[in-house]
């Protein structure tokens, strides 16, 4: 059994993707999750390329060194909390990060920003930030009710947050709609 680590992989679309790119080339995954994908056999160095090459044209990337996908790791489980599970922790971010990677948060948060070249929690804030904006799009819910969905603890630091990183207001943003939001890969 081997696993393989693939950089970009954000969505239950990109499961799929992945799944069906590695089936084409006669890779049958036992399990594809963000980030991971779980294979029976050991992958030699020449189908490594090939799948490479082929995921690399949905932009994708096969990840080889640990200091990578430990990064990877940790944009997963922000882009996971943030977007499936609408940010809820029991516990502060450094923690929940620690716990689930099993490595000391400074260490963690060093290695983020010396390859990303930003902190872990402009990074979170970033993604939760393409999250209001996604709820703003949709137009279904207010910003009280998008404050409360992903703890914020007011309307006030939600907006000061959103017009910090967008240079807009929630409102303005939701009037205008001129400024797209990202791909979660992008942000």
């Amino acid at each position: 059994m081997e696993k393989l680590y693939i950089k970009n992989m954000v969505c239950n679309r990109c499961k799929m993707v992945v799944k069906a790119e590695l089936e084409k080339i006669g890779i049958v995954p036992l399990s594809v999750d963000l980030g991971e994908v779980v294979v029976e056999k050991d992958i030699s160095d020449d189908q490594k390329k090939l799948i490479d090459i082929k995921l690399q044209e949905f932009g994708f990337a096969l990840i080889d060194d640990r200091k990578s996908r430990v990064i990877e790791k940790i944009k997963t489980i922000i882009i996971e909390l943030v977007h499936q599970q609408n940010s809820k922790l029991s516990t502060n971010l450094s923690d929940y990060l620690s716990s689930e990677l099993n490595h000391d948060y400074t260490y963690l948060t060093n290695l983020f920003s010396e390859v990303e070249g930003t902190t872990i929690e402009k990074y979170y804030i970033a993604q939760k930030i393409e999250k209001v904006k996604e709820l703003l799009v949709y137009n279904e819910l207010s910003l009280s009710e998008i404050a409360y969905m992903l703890h914020y603890s007011s309307v006030s630091h939600l907006s000061n947050q959103f017009k910090k990183v967008t240079g807009l207001t929630p409102s303005h943003f939701k009037n205008i709609r001129i400024e797209k939001r990202k791909p979660l890969d992008e942000v």
